[in-house]
């Protein structure tokens, strides 16, 4: 059972933490993921940088530029993560853009993926029907869950569509705006928690962008079953360093 499935199933709210691959330093990848897995973050997103990375804020964005700049490339990443399996056993997520996905080749660079031991994928600029009739089965075949997103803007008839080709859960994006942590959420965004709850569907959902602390965790995942946190974890490596994870994450969890 892929680890994904295996951790939906646990009767817990859900902590998925986002950081950048080669951020601060080039070489801090499999230090970061370790003292997550140790802290107790149930899921991690490691983020493939990227030159153009449009649905991210300032932080991400910053933080892709920097990483890019270390000497961050795919190769590099799947060469950090070759023996992640032997320390680490949470689901793995990669997430970024398709545009260096096609570079690497979608089957080879799933390949890969499945060699490593990597759970899932999160391709925020892959069209879902375009996923649904050509790289569905190449995903399956490797094992890999692809994840969607969906927004306050996305209509129900491809919320449901999106529900249907979906084997794992939707990342439920709190907002329309980029990412970046928020002061708290308001009415608009519960009642949106709220109306996604009520369409009882076959994937659990996962909250991300603008989650930053206890309160917004709590808030988020009153209706879902998990949060994830991105750039609040960003800011923290950035002002903290790798060695403070542990405070980090308690004080979301505590």
């Amino acid at each position: 059972m892929n680890r994904i499935h295996q951790k939906l199933q646990e009767n817990k709210k859900l902590l998925s933490i986002y950081f950048t691959a080669g951020y601060p330093d080039l070489n801090d990848t499999v230090n970061i993921i370790k003292n997550l897995e140790t802290s107790g973050v149930d899921m991690i997103e490691i983020g493939l940088p990227f030159s153009d990375p449009l649905a991210d804020g300032p932080t991400i964005q910053a933080s892709s530029t920097a990483a890019l700049k270390n000497g961050m490339t795919t190769e590099t990443l799947f060469e950090q993560l070759k023996d992640i399996r032997a320390s680490v056993s949470i689901p793995l997520i990669i997430m970024g853009y398709f545009n260096p996905v096609l570079q690497y080749g979608v089957e080879a660079f799933c390949k890969k993926c499945q060699e490593l031991g990597i759970d899932g994928l999160i391709l925020p600029d892959l069209p879902v029907d375009v996923y649904d009739e050509h790289y569905k089965t190449t995903f399956e075949k490797y094992g890999l869950i692809n994840v969607f997103l969906i927004t306050p803007q996305t209509s129900e008839e491809r919320i449901r569509y999106i529900d249907s080709i979906s084997n794992g859960f939707i990342y439920m994006v709190s907002s329309a705006s980029t990412t970046g942590a928020k002061s708290g959420f308001g009415d608009t965004q519960t009642d949106y928690f709220k109306r996604i709850a009520s369409l009882h569907l076959k994937n659990p959902q996962i909250v991300g962008f603008g989650i930053s602390n206890n309160e917004t965790f709590t808030k988020a995942t009153q209706y879902a079953k998990g949060a994830i946190i991105g750039s609040a974890f960003i800011k923290h490596l950035t002002n903290e360093g790798i060695n403070s994870i542990e405070s980090f994450v308690n004080r979301i969890l505590n």
